[in-house]
């Protein structure tokens, strides 16, 4: 099929490779703020696994062409967006393109977070001779090709047989192993997507809740978690306690669905109080440090391992981290921080300061003279490491565990002081 493909998103990235890969002739139109010059060199979109080899082979066969303007573009069988809830202007502007207006039964994709019911309006802008379906973007970022490629499920809202027919012929070399659609009308899966991240962040922070409370009881949280995840009305998915969760869509997933609530005249409480609990969460390793050294923090030097919302991916977009510098910093603490991949993008936000290191390779050199380490990003690189050798670099024998990764008992008898999210151990005196 004939596809244009507009938005640089990493939901547009991967579903340029991944449809010129089987086959399919893409055009593909970045949006003007982020053009492939600049969107090919970005951190974020080279770390993801497989896609940057998928998009220059794509490019290299023909299948793939990036293009800078419409009027570049051949005429359609599918128009495919894949933009930021921010660039709706842009999708309204390009639907009602001259290359467009004249022309009969153009299959039109969203795949972009926009509010329920904004399919309807685009398709309604582009001309009711044309079809239109809701495939909300559900990739997983640090293995956004899987995800596209090998997917567990993709909801599809659609009002007509034709539009489901195309879909699922597009999209149907990824769709052999087992039936992946889900399909419901348009603004039910505009909707669906945003209820999902909703519930999955509610687990999260109703966790994130009962770890303080373990704190507050001297109760160990990971036997509350087995207790509860054991239970098959429950199970354990997103049970896991700790500082906060980030990230580009997630969060604006939350905010998004916030608004349409707010919009259909509905206040919702629950929402707020779990994107507020998440909010304080951000500042739970400050708020144990501070406690551990009774508030004089001025002149400590923090270990900070991971930058990036997530492991796999570059990316800070609202990261605990940030939030979690800007508390240290305001009281005089020197950080030095140690990433494998979001160096760059912790740069871009917060510039070049006297009071941060930053290492990209060896994250002990990060904790040479530190007071203490906090672990934030649950990177593979940070989950075994060499405690002694840690007990004789950090001067404050203090770990302070956000993501629940380690034992806290080992590291105790390695002479280390632990603190987790609802766990905690002190070294054995003899």
């Amino acid at each position: 099929m004939r596809v244009l493909l507009y938005g640089s998103e990493l939901s547009a990235a991967t579903a340029a490779a991944a449809l010129a890969w089987v086959g399919h002739q893409v055009q593909w139109l970045p949006h003007a703020d982020a053009p492939w010059s600049a969107l090919s060199q970005v951190e974020w979109l080279r770390s993801e696994p497989q896609l940057m080899d998928h998009l220059e082979q794509g490019m290299a066969s023909g299948m793939l062409q990036v293009i800078e303007k419409i009027d570049e573009a051949a005429i359609p069988e599918v128009v495919w967006l894949a933009l930021s809830p921010a660039q709706r202007s842009a999708a309204s502007d390009l639907l009602q393109a001259s290359i467009l207006a004249d022309q009969h039964g153009i299959v039109l994709i969203n795949n972009s977070t926009f509010p329920v019911g904004e399919t309807e309006r685009l398709h309604a802008l582009m001309g009711m001779q044309h079809t239109s379906v809701a495939l909300p973007d559900t990739l997983e970022e640090g293995r956004a090709w899987l995800s596209f490629t090998r997917p567990t499920r993709w909801l599809l809202g659609c009002d007509d047989a034709n539009g489901e027919q195309v879909t699922r012929e597009l999209l149907r070399a990824f769709n052999r192993r087992s039936e992946v659609f889900q399909c419901m009308p348009r603004r039910a899966a505009e909707l669906t997507k945003l209820a999902i991240n909703g519930m999955l962040a509610t687990r999260i922070s109703y966790m994130n809740e009962i770890a303080g409370l373990a704190d507050t009881l001297g109760v160990d949280v990971e036997h509350v978690r087995q207790g509860m995840g054991a239970d098959s009305r429950i199970g354990f998915e997103y049970l896991y306690p700790g500082c906060g969760f980030g990230g580009p869509n997630f969060s604006r997933d939350l905010m998004r669905l916030a608004d349409v609530q707010l919009q259909s005249g509905r206040y919702s409480a629950l929402l707020e109080q779990v994107m507020d609990i998440n909010e304080q969460k951000k500042e739970t390793l400050f708020r144990k440090l501070w406690s551990h050294f009774a508030g004089e923090l001025t002149g400590k030097t923090v270990a900070v391992w991971g930058a990036a919302f997530k492991p796999g991916t570059a990316r800070i977009d609202h990261a605990p981290v940030l939030t979690l510098l800007e508390a240290l910093w305001a009281q005089g603490v020197k950080v030095h921080l140690h990433d494998p991949a979001a160096i760059p993008a912790l740069h871009a936000v917060v510039g070049k300061r006297d009071d941060l290191r930053t290492f990209t390779d060896d994250p002990y050199q990060a904790c040479e003279g530190a007071d203490a380490l906090m672990l934030v990003t649950e990177w593979k690189t940070y989950w075994n490491p060499d405690w002694h050798r840690l007990a004789l670099l950090l001067n404050g024998k203090l770990v302070l565990d956000g993501r629940n990764i380690y034992d806290p008992e080992f590291v105790a008898s390695c002479g280390l002081m632990y603190r987790g999210i609802g766990r905690r151990a002190d070294p054995k005196t003899l």
